[in-house]
């Protein structure tokens, strides 16, 4: 019996309000047409314990709620799903889609909250193995349009997306800055203009992602 090829890990970053969530789904559906076994999933939740600490981190009466408290929060998220759904997919070959993983807190915890090394301290156990994904795509955008996107007309904001335009242009700039870092992971794609014209740049980045001269 020949032993399945492991999967690849590939997440989707970016501020508040940049399209995330409506890009991935096209992602998704994307590479299912292109004959990859696709599994699509967020965090922190896309477990039932995941999901439980979502309520919690987004819940807008949270506002005490410590930056150290906030953190370790995320990480336990991260570690349940990481065992829980990643490891499994990719064990079975799967392509694994996560809107958000570890980078998310080192950009909103680490840097614009100021943890610092203690946010990579922590999701080192927490990610174990899956700390790095194979590849990241990164959607940016202006963190005030962002926002606006986000919100809308109302002022419904949830517990992150409150904290406002300076707290998220800390973010975009702290995800630059990794993008910087790594640009053999990351692949930065602009999020202004229609959703369709994003898409074109999305399937562009993935396809190029998957093929065989990526090396991912």
């Amino acid at each position: 019996m020949t032993e399945s090829k492991r999967g690849k890990f590939i997440t989707f970053e970016g501020c508040d309000g940049c399209g995330k969530s409506t890009q991935i789904k096209f992602a998704a559906e994307l590479l299912a047409a292109n004959g990859y076994d696709v599994l699509l999933t967020r965090e922190p939740g896309g477990t039932l314990i995941g999901e439980k600490i979502r309520m919690v981190l987004l819940d807008p009466e949270n506002d005490k709620m410590a930056d150290m408290a906030e953190m370790m929060l995320y990480a336990a998220a991260r570690a349940q799903i990481a065992r829980e759904v990643i490891e499994p997919a990719l064990a079975a070959g799967r392509l694994v889609i996560c809107d958000r993983w570890v980078d998310s807190s080192l950009v909103y915890q680490g840097a614009a909250r100021g943890l610092g090394e203690a946010v990579r301290v922590v999701n080192t156990y927490a990610a174990a193995d899956l700390f790095t994904p194979d590849a990241t795509v990164l959607l940016d955008l202006e963190p005030a349009e962002a926002l606006a996107r986000a919100t809308g007309a109302d002022d419904d904001h949830d517990r992150i997306e409150a904290l406002g335009v300076a707290y998220q242009d800390k973010v975009r700039a702290a995800y630059l800055e990794l993008a910087r870092r790594e640009p053999g992971r990351f692949f930065v794609i602009g999020a202004a203009g229609s959703p369709e014209e994003v898409r074109a740049r999305v399937a562009a980045a993935l396809l190029g992602i998957l093929s065989s001269e990526s090396g991912v």
